[in-house]
């Protein structure tokens, strides 16, 4: 089992920027992809970005590319999520997700661990 915690939320003014860390422990984690979601205030939660095991892939949604960048460092055990020109439609609370995988891949489903999630709120 893995155990996942975020942090680095915050309040931020739109244009501004946050770094999102997700800290793991528990298993190997480099055995993992990993990714971001997010859930708004009435919404389902929804897709923000993967990497890959080693690192060496990424994915992002459509509505952050460009502005956010997924990163691992496997010797720390640790993802993040920077966020650049945050924007008010960002707020809403950050998951890291975790999923198993012997290949060097990136998904957007089917992740088996969750951490507890860190507020973001981005004001106008």
């Amino acid at each position: 089992q893995v155990q996942l915690v975020e942090s680095g939320g915050g309040l931020v003014q739109a244009g501004g920027s946050l770094r999102l860390s997700c800290a793991a422990s528990g298993r190997t984690f480099s055995n993992y992809a990993m990714g971001w979601f997010r859930q708004a205030p009435g919404k389902e939660r929804e897709f923000v970005a993967s990497i890959s095991r080693s690192g060496a892939r990424t994915s992002y949604a459509d509505s952050v590319k460009g502005r956010f960048t997924i990163a691992r460092d496997n010797a720390k055990n640790t993802v993040y999520l920077q966020m650049n020109t945050l924007r008010p439609e960002d707020t809403a609370v950050y998951y890291c997700a975790a999923k198993e995988t012997i290949l060097e891949v990136t998904t957007t489903t089917h992740y088996a661990y969750w951490g507890q999630g860190t507020q973001v709120t981005v004001s106008s």
